[in-house]
């Protein structure tokens, strides 16, 4: 397993969830590392992403609420997800961007009740 995510559950609105990816030491030349969600009925979308250079860019929907970060040491990104709304609920899934190709995690479910 290239990514292997992990964090996801049920929580309430307004509350907070951190979701791990961690990345295979095989995938090299890494541009950058997101985050992307899919909700049923909805085509997936970016959430956040980090560059290697360590720039992020969030989704207007979570800006402010959501932070990605990432420890290089560890070879893991995270999202911390802050203030969740019901609207949040999806299936989220790690990405790795290389110079050679996409890689996806295999997806972690949030579902946040109203």
């Amino acid at each position: 397993v290239q990514l292997q995510a992990s964090g996801g559950g049920l929580v309430q609105a307004g509350g907070s969830l951190r979701l791990s990816c961690a990345v295979s030491s095989s995938i090299f030349n890494i541009n950058a590392k997101g985050w992307y969600r899919q909700a049923p009925g909805k085509q997936r979308e970016l959430v956040a992403i980090i560059t290697s250079g360590g720039s992020t860019n969030y989704a207007d929907s979570v800006r402010g609420r959501f932070a990605i970060s990432r420890d290089n040491a560890k070879n893991t990104v995270y999202l911390q997800m802050n203030n969740l709304k019901p609207e949040d609920t999806a299936v989220y899934y790690c990405n790795v961007d290389s110079a050679t190709r996409t890689y996806w995690g295999q997806g972690t479910l949030v579902t946040v009740s109203s």
